[in-house]
């Protein structure tokens, strides 16, 4: 495999946000009801777009899509998602939480997000990750025993599209690129892209060496556990003689007028949706004990009155040195209406006292 490196001539990444003004998002999967009625995925995409518009009136920094390939999340082409969300919004950078690369083609991929680039007016992004799910790899004819071979390869392939410029390739996953150029070209002559990486010390160190910056998913534990993997991305910065980089952080979560609320609104559809994965994966049954748990004040789950939230990412944002925070603020067949309230709350009440917290403590 032809091992390319960071491009030298990388541009600044302070849209993607800084400690000292962390940029704050959502995230959503476009997680459906699984109760057996027509339309749901379309519906549920219908409704991803307008809780983005909603998003992006009341100034919320970021949107990420996730891509699934299963029954319990309606969104598996997240550009074309947010190509329609680009059409309706003027400010909110649009990205994915993730894309799987293993799964894709880094050339199409740069293609479809270039594109979206174009049409957004220079607000796209691509997050890049091996993905939680696997049903992708049998989809799509890929044999899981590759799995990290696809992604290691696939992702030196995506950094050497960076440049812009004509590229030479050479792996084992696909044929050779021999001076090939992939269009369109973006604007600002390089799409961002981030590493997601869910605690391998081995990804994490991939971001830094491709200068790529990284989002960690905090899914389960407490943030503080990830320190350990933000210090390392930073270390090998260093030691790769790198300026310093953004770093992200993805968590679930739900924001309701008070905290009562917000936990009686999310538990049922976080026990359901994580009791059926858990029943795949041979996990222990998902209790409210664990719910609340996670939910507690250096928890995963980022759940309460605004209030609550807003001290909790501020927080997480102090303790791990943020540049960005995003919440995925959708869980199972949590219903619309919740949703929409969740990121009017997020957008109005969270983001402010966020920025004032910071700045009163910075």
């Amino acid at each position: 495999m032809t091992t390319t490196g960071p491009a030298p001539d990388a541009p600044s990444y302070d849209v993607l946000g800084t400690r000292e003004r962390p940029t704050l998002g959502l995230d959503t999967f476009g997680d459906a009801p699984l109760d057996g009625a027509p339309g749901n995925h379309a519906a549920t995409i219908r409704e991803v777009v307008e809780e983005a518009v909603l998003a992006d009136r009341l100034g919320v920094d970021y949107l990420g899509l996730g891509e699934h390939h299963r029954a319990d999340y309606a969104v598996s082409a997240p550009d074309v998602v947010l190509a329609a969300i680009a059409g309706r919004t003027e400010r909110i950078r649009l990205g994915t939480g993730v894309t799987v690369l293993s799964s894709d083609d880094p050339i199409r991929v740069y293609e479809r997000f270039a594109t979206l680039d174009a049409v957004s007016g220079g607000r796209a992004e691509v997050q890049l990750g091996r993905g939680s799910f696997v049903e992708s790899f049998s989809l799509f004819g890929l044999d899981l025993a590759d799995y990290e071979r696809l992604f290691a390869e696939k992702l030196d392939l995506f950094a050497a599209l960076q440049s812009e410029q004509p590229v030479h390739w050479q792996g084992t996953v696909r044929p050779p690129v021999d001076g090939k150029q992939v269009y369109p070209t973006t604007a600002a002559g390089r799409l961002p892209a981030w590493v997601a990486v869910g605690g391998s010390p081995e990804s994490v160190i991939r971001a830094a060496r491709y200068a790529m910056p990284l989002v960690l998913a905090v899914i389960g534990g407490s943030p503080r556990g990830f320190v350990q993997f933000a210090e390392l991305y930073r270390r090998a910065l260093t030691e790769l003689g790198l300026p310093e980089l953004p770093v992200g952080m993805h968590s679930p979560g739900h924001v309701a007028a008070t905290d009562e609320l917000a936990r009686e609104q999310m538990f049922p559809h976080q026990a359901e949706a994580f009791g059926r994965i858990g029943r795949e994966r041979g996990w222990g049954p998902y209790t409210r004990l664990a719910f609340e748990q996670s939910a507690s004040r250096e928890g995963a789950i980022f759940v309460g009155s605004p209030e609550t939230v807003a001290r909790k990412i501020a927080w997480a944002v102090r303790t791990l040195g943020l540049s960005r925070f995003q919440l995925k603020y959708a869980v199972g067949g949590l219903p619309h209406a919740q949703r929409l309230e969740s990121v009017r709350l997020y957008g109005e009440e969270v983001v402010p006292r966020v920025r004032e917290l910071l700045a009163e403590e910075g």
